[in-house]
């Protein structure tokens, strides 16, 4: 599941229109990219995934007046956009299978109502997210044949599928706190892979399936403690610092990549299986909260933490990067859309070393 970031508006790029009108955009400074093209301009849209063959998107969107998200399917350029969850329900981090015949992807459509009620969060907490009940499922890549592969009263979702099509690995707090498991892509065969108590999330398998990259945030003060077992016991995770970690795909060998203090997630891996792509606020601080802001930009780093590199440089939201398997192209979230400062859109541009 995505942040929703309120964040201004500041330099970007001059856009390809593609069937709907995009608006005039001023030039950045975003390293390694050209011909950047803004693919959705209707709601708030994230978390877009590449098909194995690179020829679709999969995101989530609440385009077309939905209180909550839907799965969507898009052509790379943002042509032929297709609802393929159900109309009901929030749905979030969708994935195709390889083969592009199926995806799976993780939704509340199992419970009664359009969407599920919004909490409330205590008046101490300046940003947190909430835990849907939401399970995984599987569907033909129009959205027929709808199949349930988890049955958990709590959060299951972020399900990413291994390029072999053998397992995938997801985010659960399934067990009393939020651990990484692994399944096969029937949901059988269920793996824990994190024990630490605090938050691991976000998983995400290397092009070889062997390794899995993931964030992180492990409290370790009492007051840190209480704060986690408030979270869990209510449902949301507070906005917290979060690191990179890396692991074997069983679980074994655990190297921790970033240790700044900062938010660093939604990351994923460059089709070399070397490098990850990740989001990050660390160069946002801000002397008047004594904090971090809420500027996200995209780093580059290598897997055994060697070689940080900022690929964009602007003054809103970058997020949810992917690199297309050929590695030729990367998609991502951004609110730079000036006609829409509050809203994520997704963007795609050429990818040069």
């Amino acid at each position: 599941m995505y942040y929703r970031i309120a964040l201004l508006f500041s330099l970007t790029f001059t856009l390809p229109v593609y069937a709907e009108q995009a608006p005039v955009l001023k030039q950045s400074d975003d390293r390694h990219m050209s011909d950047l093209t803004q693919l959705t301009f209707k709601g708030d849209n994230g978390e877009a995934y590449f098909s194995f063959d690179g020829q679709q998107l999969i995101y989530q969107s609440n385009r077309g007046g939905f209180e909550c998200d839907k799965i969507w399917t898009m052509n790379i350029d943002g042509s032929n956009k297709t609802m393929v969850s159900p109309n009901h329900g929030a749905h979030t981090c969708a994935f195709f299978q390889p083969g592009e015949k199926q995806i799976v992807f993780a939704s509340t459509s199992h419970l009664e109502g359009s969407c599920p009620s919004k909490p409330e969060w205590p008046p101490h907490i300046r940003y947190a997210w909430p835990l849907h009940p939401y399970n995984i499922y599987r569907a033909n890549v129009d959205g027929s044949d709808l199949t349930p592969l988890t049955d958990n009263p709590k959060y299951d979702a972020e399900p990413i599928v291994s390029a072999d099509g053998k397992s995938i690995v997801f985010g659960s707090q399934r067990e009393g706190d939020f651990d990484i498991y692994r399944m096969d892509v029937n949901g059988g065969n269920l793996q824990r892979l994190t024990d630490t108590e605090g938050y691991d999330g976000g998983p995400w398998f290397s092009p070889e399936s062997t390794k899995i990259v993931w964030r992180a945030w492990h409290p370790t003060t009492a007051a840190e403690k209480s704060q986690w077992q408030e979270n869990m016991n209510q449902d949301y995770i507070q906005s917290t610092p979060l690191d990179i970690w890396v692991m074997d795909a069983d679980g074994n060998n655990k190297i921790r990549l970033t240790d700044n203090g900062a938010t660093n997630w939604a990351p994923s891996w460059h089709p070399d299986g070397k490098r990850i792509v990740f989001s990050s606020n660390m160069d946002d601080w801000r002397d008047d909260y004594k904090t971090f802001g809420h500027n996200f930009e995209l780093y580059l780093i290598n897997s055994d933490g060697s070689g940080l590199e900022r690929i964009t440089y602007n003054q809103v939201f970058d997020s949810f990067p992917m690199f297309s398997p050929d590695g030729k192209k990367i998609v991502f979230g951004s609110n730079r859309n000036p006609n829409k400062p509050r809203a994520t859109d997704i963007f795609i541009a050429d990818w040069t070393e």
